[in-house]
């Protein structure tokens, strides 16, 4: 995966959906420092549920923090793109990897779709990047240095397995605790079942508003699933990538003989 560096420093890319002043990401951060040159480009805010958007109906822009450190007021995939293309005056950046999270929740089944998290990992694959989207699986988490240290040693791992281009890991990492992991599980993207709810208010002029939200969602039990690792208090690790061709019923759809002649 990481041929390019293999026995040198690394350059890294960190970013996230949770904002550049999240304590997942100062974690991760913190603990992959001094693995080589690391550059943090991330939104300014929350961007949880942005997936793919970009920002194209107003001009982007990009405030330094601290060194090596930067905020976007756009997206996670905004973030990304600025970064490895360069920002003029500002940056200009090569990743070797990169490192999208420590996202604050899981990111399992059809979340995938929706997640922030994983769009800027996915934005990086597109560019030929290699990169991870890591979660910790808990919606009160009380410390994410533990799921940091796992990533570095993942990224230590990776430096001698190539990965197919195209491809990026979807990991999530269980809270345990003081209690230990019990391993790795190499796994497929289950199913949410989520019950979907529209809350109706009144704004303060009396008018209507709504949110989408509803009760904590569940998951259909299966062999092999991301959600199933993580109840059983194994890191998760699932392949994604982005060809959305069911390649499986190209065949059929031929037989159709869909011709309009």
């Amino acid at each position: 995966m990481l041929e390019s560096v293999r026995g040198g420093l690394l350059r890294i890319l960190l970013t996230n959906d949770d904002g550049v002043l999240a304590e997942g990401l100062r974690s991760l951060a913190q603990a992959v420092r001094d693995l080589g040159e690391v550059l943090i480009v991330a939104p300014e805010r929350e961007q949880s549920a942005a997936s793919r958007a970009l920002t194209l109906d107003r001009p982007l822009r990009v405030r330094r923090i601290d060194e090596g450190t930067y905020s976007v007021d756009g997206t996670p995939t905004d973030s990304v793109l600025l970064a490895v293309r360069g920002i003029p005056g500002v940056v200009s950046f090569r990743p070797d990897l990169i490192v999208s999270g420590i996202n604050h929740g899981p990111n399992l089944g059809d979340d995938v779709v929706y997640s922030g998290t994983v769009a800027a990992a996915a934005e990086g694959s597109l560019m030929g990047i290699p990169a991870l989207a890591v979660s910790l699986a808990s919606w009160s988490p009380r410390d994410f240095r533990p799921a940091a240290a796992v990533t570095r040693r993942l990224i230590g791992r990776l430096a001698s397995c190539p990965m197919t281009p195209g491809t990026l890991l979807n990991v999530n990492i269980p809270e345990v605790g003081d209690g230990d992991y019990r391993g790795v599980r190499i796994t497929r993207l289950g199913k949410r079942v989520y019950p979907d709810l529209i809350v109706e208010q009144r704004d303060p002029r009396g008018k209507a508003c709504y949110w989408i939200g509803g009760e904590k969602p569940s998951w259909e039990p299966g062999e092999g699933s991301d959600f199933g690792a993580v109840e059983q208090g194994y890191i998760s690790i699932t392949p994604l990538h982005l060809d959305l061709t069911h390649h499986a019923r190209l065949d059929e759809l031929a037989s159709w003989n869909l011709s309009l002649d």
